[in-house]
């Protein structure tokens, strides 16, 4: 009797020790998860067969830390993203593009609207260091870090049928556009650099006394 009731008593440091595997066994990659995603599980696209059509996900990084994404697919021959991965700050927003060719239906099918089909998208993340580079590869070498953020599944929308979804999806692919836009613009030319207060420096006069200066001292050097 003195043993059972040692061990209902045993301290727990506010823990509870049979709850923790089976917490890690069911929850492994929802405590892992870096990024947030909208749409969350499905990708729209508008019906236009025969057509390139273009979906957009939204995706932050919810994280402290500096997260490497990457887009996999099912369909890898008629879809492709826009970027297919990266490295996003601790709370960046990053809206991707993404293009599916959508084939004409066989044997006068039904168009599948409204309704989920085969091809999915899968986005996987990795933390890594500032600075570190993007390539592919990395989600290879740490292989055990990589972390499933969300499966999506292509859904198709009628065009000309007005929706949340849809309207949705307008909103995101023209916020997307405009970021494209603006990262192809150059750099805003601020004019001379300024140093110290008051001070202009014409960099070009300032090579050229310095080169001036060299050929003095090689004219002396000479004598």
């Amino acid at each position: 009797m003195a043993t059972a009731d040692r061990h209902k008593r045993q301290p727990s440091d506010g823990k509870v020790g049979w709850l923790c595997p089976f917490t890690k066994s069911i929850f492994p990659a929802w405590r892992r998860r870096r990024l947030r995603l909208d749409p969350a599980s499905k990708l729209y696209f508008p019906y236009e067969p025969g057509k390139q059509a273009k979906s957009a996900v939204r995706m932050k990084n919810t994280s402290k830390s500096y997260v490497a994404f990457k887009f996999q697919t099912t369909a890898p021959k008629s879809c492709y993203m826009r970027p297919p991965g990266g490295i996003l700050t601790p709370g960046e927003i990053l809206i991707a593009t993404v293009f599916k060719f959508i084939e004409l239906p066989e044997n006068n099918e039904k168009p599948i609207v409204d309704q989920k089909t085969k091809v999915k998208f899968k986005i996987v993340s990795l933390k890594v260091k500032e600075g570190t580079d993007y390539v592919p590869e990395l989600f290879d070498e740490q292989k055990e870090q990589v972390t499933v953020e969300r499966t999506l599944r292509v859904v198709f929308l009628d065009p000309e049928r007005p929706s949340p979804a849809m309207d949705k999806l307008k909103r995101q692919l023209a916020q997307a556009e405009a970021a494209a836009e603006a990262d192809k613009k150059p750099p805003v030319d601020t004019g001379p650099k300024v140093v110290g207060e008051g001070l202009i420096v014409d960099e070009w006069k300032e090579r050229r006394e310095r080169y001036l200066a060299r050929q003095q001292v090689e004219a002396v050097d000479s004598v």
